[in-house]
């Protein structure tokens, strides 16, 4: 019997039969596979935790019940590893054929827009046997770190819902945080997996460029920053989802290296002794690093050396480049241009200033200003980086520790552009994703884990980053830290 199976066992016979809220997806899996609960059971007890604590999050945006429940009762229900298990996806790629696909706007809303078909992610989720029974919401094209659109109101923090989930993948996190579903789909350009996962206090892996397809609809997401991934409660739920979602298709672009093996089996596997770098103050000290953030990844560091691991104050010095802000806006606000662009054909009309929020609209009319020879440089001093960045790997450390955010989650409101001066909000969200935003312009994976909470309830993440395509490395320290600082059992004032 494997570790994962062994731990599988333990949470059901702790948790069952009175409370599926309380456990992760393998576990709900394995509910079914031993014929203990059926597809149906576990859909309709997830509906009825949306039905009862979403009003007080704003998380389910898109509620898909009818189809949660026929899919839950089909025999044409994949029978693979997580057949049955209910699930949310965000509202912002990862669409599948016939239902809403809004990206936090107002006005495909109010064309009640849907996918005219799969996203190849849509459908190896769906392949996996997860039932998805509502998108989850984000804001305004996923451009900002909080998740509080025009089109649909804030979602709340489970810890404290006068709190920012972060975003873009906020209302994923605030329903897997409150234990709606036990995992759900997220991507992340700048931190927008790794910010919600920190605010709300759950697991979230940014896997490396090129690991989860865009298909068909695009080679890449957001110029090679973005990429597809989950936000989960436990470190094994996010290496089995990892695993049913990774992986070459047909016309990609480029693809991140095959894993050696399953992801799920480096959950327990034993990480041997690594040299890990320590960065608890901001890039170059352009930001200030509150003090809880600071403390966050001070105490990750002392628990990785009691764990037998060698770590010490060091970083790249790549990351102290003022120029990174600067590349990574020319890169979003020229991709921004471009989506709008493919949005527009598909639509039929030319978007206005009075379709999108003013932080938004300003990030278009910078990137119509960018030229070809702008965007080449952007593109040429982003390979420099992503260089410059991984020498530090290959030179002799295997992972960088870091605070996730330079602050605990902050209140609604906070990144709420001003009309007549939008771009105040863009510069505080750029500050705010420092920590995050290099290492989608490197393509390297990265996680945040739940690791501290400050006096007041609020989660804080740490982030650990490893080379490219070294997933394996932190999905093993991963599980480590969650073992011997265990996060399972903490729960936010608002939970099922």
């Amino acid at each position: 019997m494997s570790r994962l199976d062994r731990d599988t066992r333990a949470v059901v016979s702790r948790d069952m039969p009175d409370d599926l809220s309380r456990l992760d997806a393998v576990a709900q899996a394995e509910l079914v596979r031993t014929k203990q609960a059926s597809p149906l059971e576990l859909v309709e007890a997830a509906i009825a935790r949306v039905e009862r604590v979403n009003p007080k999050l704003n998380a389910v945006i898109h509620p898909l019940f009818d189809q949660a429940r026929s899919l839950a009762r089909s025999p044409a229900l994949p029978d693979d590893a997580f057949r049955g298990v209910p699930f949310l996806a965000k509202d912002l790629f990862g669409h599948t054929e016939g239902d809403p696909m809004h990206g936090g706007t107002r006005f495909l809303r109010d064309m009640d827009f849907r996918a005219p078909h799969d996203s190849y992610l849509g459908a190896k989720f769906r392949r996996a046997g997860l039932v998805t029974i509502g998108r989850t919401n984000v804001p305004e094209l996923g451009i900002l770190p909080t998740t509080e659109p025009d089109a649909y109101g804030p979602a709340r923090n489970p810890w404290n819902p006068a709190h920012s989930t972060g975003g873009s993948s906020g209302g994923s996190a605030a329903a897997v945080a409150a234990g709606l579903v036990p995992a759900a789909h997220a991507n992340d350009g700048g931190g927008s997996i790794r910010i919600p996962a920190s605010e709300c206090g759950l697991v979230g892996l940014k896997p490396s460029r090129g690991r989860t397809s865009f298909g068909p609809d695009l080679g890449e997401g957001v110029g090679g920053l973005a990429v597809e991934g989950v936000v989960t409660r436990t470190v094994r739920d996010t290496a089995a989802l990892i695993d049913a979602v990774q992986g070459y298709m047909p016309g990609d672009p480029y693809t991140a290296p095959v894993p050696a093996r399953p992801y799920r089996d480096e959950v327990g596997a034993a990480p041997g002794r690594l040299r890990v770098g320590l960065m608890a103050g901001s890039p170059a000290g352009a930001t200030p690093v509150h003090a809880e953030c600071v403390t966050a990844a001070t105490r990750a560091a002392r628990l990785l050396g009691d764990l037998g691991h060698t770590v010490e104050e060091a970083h790249p010095t790549a990351l102290d480049d003022l120029e990174v802000g600067r590349h990574f806006s020319v890169m979003y606000a020229v991709q921004l241009v471009g989506t709008l662009g493919g949005i527009e054909r598909i639509i039929g009309r030319t978007l206005t200033a009075a379709d999108l929020d003013p932080l938004n609209w300003a990030m278009v009319e910078l990137g119509r200003l960018i030229s070809v020879g702008q965007y080449f440089e952007t593109e040429d001093w982003m390979a420099g980086f992503t260089r410059r960045l991984a020498a530090w790997w290959t030179d002799g450390f295997d992972l960088l520790l870091t605070p996730t955010l330079p602050e605990p989650p902050p209140p609604l409101g906070h990144f709420t552009p001003e009309p007549d001066n939008p771009t105040v909000a863009g510069l505080r969200a750029g500050a705010f994703a420092c920590f995050t935003s290099p290492f989608n312009m490197s393509g390297q994976p990265a996680i945040s884990l739940p690791l501290h909470w400050t006096p007041d309830g609020l989660p804080v993440g740490v982030q650990l980053v490893a080379a490219y395509g070294r997933e394996d490395v932190l999905l093993r320290v991963a599980a480590q830290l969650e073992q011997a600082a265990p996060w399972i059992d903490r729960r936010p004032p608002i939970h099922a």
